[in-house]
């Protein structure tokens, strides 16, 4: 095993962390292999834990700079999409997500739809409001009253249906709703009750291995109205917080008057580690997971993180060079995973590069977005409509490479040859 970089030394605890969820993963395979039955095995460590629940899905765990399926120890590169609603429904107050306009069963139609054209992992983004009951979330209307007991049972439904469809889920930080109206927004850093959302996500996901964390979707600094600097995000507030961001979400303007005291990413990872949670956690960095130049030597100190990046045409970070100076050295290091991919013309010849260059480094990469037709970015014209001309690049993508990499879990990278809101990236 090649020892860890500098700065970055393994702790027993951190060691520790990843033989328990070894020694899940052989106890699994030995059961497989010894004929039984069973569809849930106990993880081992101190305290109580729950059963795993039974998933089809691969079991991500971080070894090294790679993400490996637990079960069987081979490569497992994340590629699929960012299934969208959960982060901005239930502040709007038309629902609690776009499964409330489906049949009865249309979160399992969705996850077998999904499936079908080649995913192997989908990331959910939520609202912190809508999961903890906080601003008048989930907001209900004349037809019907919304809780948060609704809202996480809708959750958890949806990230059943599609573990069971053999699908990875990525559960992700996204939004707020905003204060004193129906709407919603990202802050630039997470707040004090970001870290409660997370012990409670994690708290009830803990036993879930088909599932990982990402801790904050997009990290940012703020402008004012005539594009003025109000508050500059620097690398050690990312990690340790303790500055002050506006308090006014990227959708409402601000002259940083108001603000609060930002919770760094060291935090958010103790309250995900506090609730018992193991499982990958994933970290965006600066410019809205845009710029990774500093996240090697700011990251926590956790042998189980991914480093989340965002890929946009309109981004500082949006060249080859730029990707091949600072991404691709990244992942020489710890795992990668674009978690949103998209551009104003998606058909312009941008996502297909970035795909050709990711394929080539090995890296996985999530489509933005599973929608309902009204973003340009929109996968399918609407909910269960046929795919767009940029769903179908997607399909074709994902299924091309679903087909290299067989039936079981990726072994090696494949290679790409697709030509090429109401909702929030980021």
């Amino acid at each position: 095993m090649r020892e860890p970089p500098l700065g970055r030394a393994v702790s027993p605890a951190r060691s520790r962390r990843r033989r328990r969820w070894w020694t899940a993963a052989a106890l699994a395979l030995a059961l497989a292999g010894g004929g039984a039955t069973t569809a849930a095995v106990t993880l081992t460590g101190s305290g109580p834990r729950d059963t795993v629940p039974y998933s089809r899905a691969a079991q991500p765990v971080v070894d090294e700079n790679h993400l490996v399926d637990g079960r069987t120890g081979r490569v497992f590169v994340p590629r699929g999409v960012n299934w969208s609603s959960f982060e901005y429904a239930c502040a709007q107050g038309w629902g609690l997500s776009s499964l409330d306009t489906l049949p009865p069963d249309g979160a399992a139609d969705e996850a077998r739809t999904i499936a079908s054209w080649g995913a192997n992992t989908v990331r959910l983004p939520l609202n912190q409001d809508c999961w903890l009951g906080t601003r008048g979330a989930p907001v209900s209307d004349r037809f019907e009253d919304r809780t948060v007991t609704d809202y996480r049972a809708e959750v958890s439904g949806l990230v059943e249906a599609l573990n069971d469809a053999g699908l990875v889920v990525i559960l992700d930080l996204h939004s707020r709703k905003r204060i004193g109206s129906a709407e919603f927004g990202s802050l630039a850093m997470p707040d004090a009750e970001s870290l409660a959302f997370w012990d409670s996500v994690a708290t009830a996901f803990r036993d879930h291995p088909s599932v990982m964390f990402d801790a904050f979707s997009a990290p940012y600094s703020r402008r004012d109205h005539a594009g003025r600097p109000v508050f500059d995000l620097t690398w050690p507030c990312w990690r340790d917080g303790g500055c002050r961001p506006p308090a006014e979400d990227a959708h409402t303007a601000t002259r940083g008057l108001v603000t609060y005291a930002a919770q760094g990413m060291d935090r958010v990872v103790r309250a995900i580690r506090g609730a018992g949670a193991e499982q990958p956690i994933l970290l965006g960095g600066l410019d809205q997971a845009n710029d990774l130049r500093r996240w090697l030597e700011f990251a926590p100190d956790d042998d189980q993180l991914v480093a989340s990046f965002h890929s946009y045409d309109d981004r500082a970070c949006a060249t080859r060079a730029c990707w091949d100076a600072v991404v691709a050295p990244l992942a020489g290091s710890v795992p990668v995973v674009t978690t949103e991919l998209g551009a104003r013309r998606p058909l312009d010849g941008y996502v297909a590069t970035y795909l050709d260059w990711a394929d080539s480094q090995g890296l996985g990469s999530l489509f933005w977005v599973w929608g309902d037709g009204t973003d340009v970015l929109s996968l399918r014209a609407s909910a269960q409509a046929a795919p767009t001309a940029y769903g179908e690049l997607a399909r074709a993508y994902l299924s091309r490479l679903a087909g290299l990499a067989g039936s079981g879990p990726e072994t090696t990278p494949g290679t790409h040859e697709a030509q090429g809101s109401t909702r929030s990236r980021d």
